[in-house]
């Protein structure tokens, strides 16, 4: 009988302290340090209103008031940092060739019409720029933007010459990389600690089960920022009709899992933003803001900005 009203008020204890740990994180950990808070991510400069990842965008982006670039970078045969998201240049220039395989100046430019990954059955049309940029084009352009840098291959020499760019241009404050890779996002801090890294997909996975189990609110986290999917949009990528039962199960319960108002109160306050991608519609923009998002990311900037300014939503909340 002791025993058990021992257990049972130890598990009671735990239970309580994890529980106010959850809603005030900042009795055990000190809040990180916010550099800047993005509110507005344009992904790929925003690839549904200019030809993505292309300084157009990105000028279009920042023109309109964006608080962050998101983008990709692979290295070139020559060892320059070039802004493009696929490894191959099959889909975006009509060249089957790896980025890796060429130097910088025989690279292709962009076809003049490229599919909108996620906005279903859209395509954008760019103008004039249709160049692959380098990474320092972009730090030349925009040196006060937040910039947001996926590291697309496990490349040690890639990894090194972003990290020293950024340190050139002076943007370690401004600057957050990483990969779904553990592997990438493991040598991007042990490269540059001082540059934020996003969480990895396992990460994402650990820091679900400590949030689920209650052990979240005593466990110490590196990362700065939470870059996750709205698994609900693939409703809207896809031809609903086409998805099978399976399909919409582990599509239901990844967004139940993942899509948790507790889970972002609790990181936001730790000083950790969490960021949604690719939100393309209103509907969207809504319930990310209204589950605790610091910020969304989208292929269409001036869509998010409407939304934004009819809303009342500015970066400063």
């Amino acid at each position: 009988m002791c025993a058990a009203v021992y257990v049972l008020s130890t598990v009671t204890g735990y239970v309580l302290t994890s529980a106010l740990l959850l809603k005030c994180p900042n009795l055990l950990h000190r809040r990180k340090r916010e550099a800047f808070r993005s509110r507005h991510i344009s992904h790929r400069g925003g690839a549904g209103e200019n030809l993505e990842n292309t300084m157009a965008a990105f000028k279009h982006a920042v023109d309109l008031g964006t608080d962050m670039l998101e983008l990709d970078c692979h290295l070139t045969k020559d060892e320059e940092v070039v802004v493009s998201h696929d490894a191959n240049l099959k889909r975006a220039t009509g060249m089957n060739a790896q980025v890796s395989d060429m130097v910088y100046a025989e690279l292709p430019p962009y076809l003049c019409k490229l599919g909108v990954t996620f906005q279903r059955e859209c395509f954008c049309e760019g103008g004039e720029d249709k160049r692959i940029p380098l990474l320092r084009d972009v730090f030349d352009a925009f040196p006060n933007t937040p910039v947001n840098i996926d590291i697309k291959v496990n490349n040690d020499t890639l990894i090194k010459k972003v990290s020293e760019l950024v340190v050139k241009y002076n943007r370690e404050h401004l600057t957050v990389w990483g990969n779904a890779s553990n592997q990438i996002v493991k040598k991007c801090y042990k490269e540059n600690p001082q540059i934020p890294v996003l969480f990895s997909l396992p990460r994402v996975l650990q820091l679900l089960g400590l949030f689920y189990t209650g052990l979240l609110p005593f466990v110490p986290l590196k990362e700065q920022f939470l870059e996750i999917p709205m698994p609900s949009i693939i409703t809207k990528l896809k031809d609903p009709n086409r998805l099978t039962r399976s399909q919409r199960f582990i599509t239901w319960l990844a967004d139940t899992l993942l899509m948790r108002k507790t889970l972002f109160e609790h990181l936001t306050a730790r000083g950790i933003q969490v960021y949604i991608w690719v939100l393309n519609d209103e509907e969207d923009f809504q319930r990310a803001f209204d589950l605790g998002a610091t910020g969304v990311m989208t292929d269409f900037p001036t869509r998010l900005k409407d939304f934004m300014d009819r809303n009342g939503i500015s970066k400063l909340q």
